[in-house]
C-alpha cells in the first residue's frame, strides 16, 4: 500500500555570513518598514499580503482624505518633538552606527585570519581609539604653535589690512580729486550774477542757551537701589554647561556602542530576520543587504576619500613649505567633500594660513591650484569609484537637510545631515513601496 506523500516545508535561507549588515541597518530597516505598513493603504505588510483581515461580508471603509493628512501631520509633530527631545541619544546612536560602518571591513578582515569576532573587533576598537588619540595629539601640537605665534599673526593681519585699507583710500583719493577738478571747471565757466538790489547780507545772532539746571535732591532723600537677581549671562552658561554635560556622558558610551554592534551583529541580524515568516524572511534579507551595501559604500568611500585626500594635501602643503601643514592640509582635505560647496571651503584653510603667516604668494598660489586639481579629482575619479553613482542626492535636498538637522540637533545635526539622508534613500531604494521617495530623493 503506497503511503501517503510526504511534504517537506523548507524554510527560506538567510544571506550568506560575509553580507551581514551591521546592527543600524536592521533598525533603520524595521522602522522603514513599519512606516511602510502604516501608511499604504490597504495595510499591507512586507511580501505584499494583507496584515489585517476583516470578517467575510465586512467591507474596509476608505479614510476620509482630511482626517488621514491631519493624522499624518500629527504623526509628523510628535516624531519631530520625539528627535528634538531625545536629541542627545539619537546623535549618538547615529555616530556609533557610521563609526560601525566604517570600522566593519578591518573586524571582517580580521575574522578571515580564523580570529574570533569579539577579539577582532576589540583590537579594531582599540586601535582606532590610538589613532584617533595620536592625531589629536599632532593636532594639539600644531595648535599650540598657533597660539605661541598669535602675536606674529595679529601683526601680519594688522600689515595686510592696513595695506588693503591704504590701496581703497588711494583709489578713493584719486576719484575724488577727478570729481573735484570737473566741478571746479564747472564753477570757473559759470558766471556769478549780482545780487538783488535791497537785500543785505545778515549775519543771525543767537542768544546762548543757558546750561541746563541740575534739580538738588531735598534732605533726607533716599536713592532707590535695584538689585537684579537674575543675569541671563551666568543662566546661558549654566544651560551650557548641562548641555556638554551630557555630551559628555553620552560620548563616554560610544565606544561601547561601536564595540558591540561589530561584536554581536551576527546575533542581531539573526534575531531581525526572525521577525518574519515565509517569503518575507528573503525580502527583509534582500531589503537589509542592499541598504547595508548602499550606506557602506556611502560612508566608508567618503571616508577613504577624505583620507587621501587629507594625505595628499598635508604632504603638498609640506613640501611647499605652507605654515601648519598637517592642521591646513586636515581641515583642507575634509572640508573638500562637502556638497556641492567643497571647493570653496577647502581653499580657505590654505588662503587663512598663508595671508595669516606672510607667507610668499608663490606658495599661496600653487596651493590653491593643488587644492582645487585635487578636489576636481577627487569628485570625478575617486567618488564615481569608492562610493558609486547609487547614492547621489538632490542639491535641493541636501540643502533642505542641512538647515533641517541644523535647526534640530545645532553642529552634530549639521555634520549627521548627509549620512541620514543617504542612508534614507538607501531604505527608500530597497523597499518597493518607497521607491518613489528614493527617486525624489535622488538626483
Amino acid at each position: 500500500m503506497a503511503g501517503n506523500p510526504r511534504v517537506v516545508s523548507r524554510k527560506p535561507r538567510a544571506a550568506p555570513d560575509k553580507y551581514r549588515p551591521a546592527p543600524g541597518c536592521c533598525v533603520l530597516v524595521s522602522a522603514m518598514l513599519v512606516a511602510e505598513m502604516l501608511v499604504s493603504e490597504p495595510v499591507t505588510g512586507i511580501s505584499g499580503e494583507r496584515s489585517i483581515k476583516l470578517p467575510q461580508g465586512q467591507e474596509q471603509l476608505p479614510p476620509n482624505g482630511a482626517s488621514g493628512w491631519a493624522l499624518h501631520v500629527i504623526a509628523g509633530g510628535v516624531i519631530i518633538a520625539i528627535l528634538y527631545w531625545a536629541r542627545i541619544v539619537f546623535i549618538t546612536a547615529i555616530s556609533a552606527v557610521i563609526i560601525a560602518l566604517i570600522l566593519e571591513p578591518f573586524v571582517s578582515l580580521l575574522g578571515k585570519l580564523r580570529l574570533p569576532r569579539g577579539i577582532a573587533a576589540l583590537i579594531v576598537c582599540v586601535t582606532a581609539l590610538l589613532v584617533l588619540y595620536f592625531a589629536g595629539l599632532t593636532a594639539w601640537n600644531q595648535v599650540s604653535t598657533i597660539a605661541s605665534d598669535v602675536p606674529a599673526l595679529e601683526r601680519n593681519l594688522t600689515a595686510l589690512v592696513e595695506k588693503v585699507s591704504g590701496r581703497i583710500q588711494s583709489v578713493e583719493d584719486i576719484a575724488a580729486g577727478i570729481l573735484n577738478a570737473g566741478r571746479k571747471i564747472n564753477l570757473a565757466t559759470t558766471p556769478a550774477g549780482p545780487p538783488a538790489p535791497g537785500t543785505t547780507l545778515k549775519r543771525s545772532r543767537r542768544p546762548t542757551p543757558p546750561p541746563p539746571v541740575q534739580p538738588q535732591n531735598p534732605p533726607g532723600f533716599i536713592p532707590e537701589v535695584r538689585i537684579h537677581e537674575d543675569n541671563p549671562i551666568t543662566g546661558l552658561i549654566y544651560a551650557q554647561l548641562g548641555t556638554l554635560y551630557q555630551y559628555t556622558v553620552m560620548v563616554s558610551f560610544l565606544p561601547l556602542l561601536v564595540y558591540f554592534m561589530l561584536s554581536w551583529r551576527d546575533h542581531i541580524y539573526r534575531s531581525f530576520l526572525r521577525f518574519f515568516d515565509g517569503p518575507a524572511r528573503l525580502t527583509a534579507a534582500r531589503s537589509v543587504q542592499g541598504i547595508a551595501g548602499m550606506a557602506r559604500a556611502f560612508v566608508v568611500g567618503n571616508f577613504l576619500i577624505g583620507v587621501i585626500l587629507a594625505v595628499l594635501t598635508c604632504s603638498f602643503f609640506a613640501v611647499v613649505r605652507l605654515p601648519y601643514p598637517f592642521l591646513t592640509g586636515v581641515l583642507s582635505g575634509l572640508l573638500s567633500l562637502v556638497p556641492y560647496a567643497g571647493i570653496a571651503l577647502a581653499l580657505l584653510p590654505p588662503l587663512l594660513s598663508a595671508l595669516a603667516t606672510g607667507a610668499p604668494g608663490s606658495v599661496l598660489v600653487f596651493s590653491l591650484i593643488f587644492v582645487m586639481a585635487l578636489h576636481l579629482v577627487a569628485m570625478n575619479i575617486l567618488y564615481p569609484t569608492l562610493v558609486g553613482a547609487r547614492v547621489h542626492l538632490n542639491p535641493l535636498i541636501v540643502t533642505f537637510s542641512l538647515m533641517f538637522w541644523c535647526f534640530l540637533w545645532d553642529a552634530p545635526g549639521l555634520l549627521l545631515a548627509i549620512p541620514m539622508t543617504a542612508g534614507m534613500k538607501a531604505v527608500c531604494d530597497n523597499v518597493a513601496a518607497l521607491r518613489k521617495y528614493g527617486r525624489f530623493l535622488g538626483d
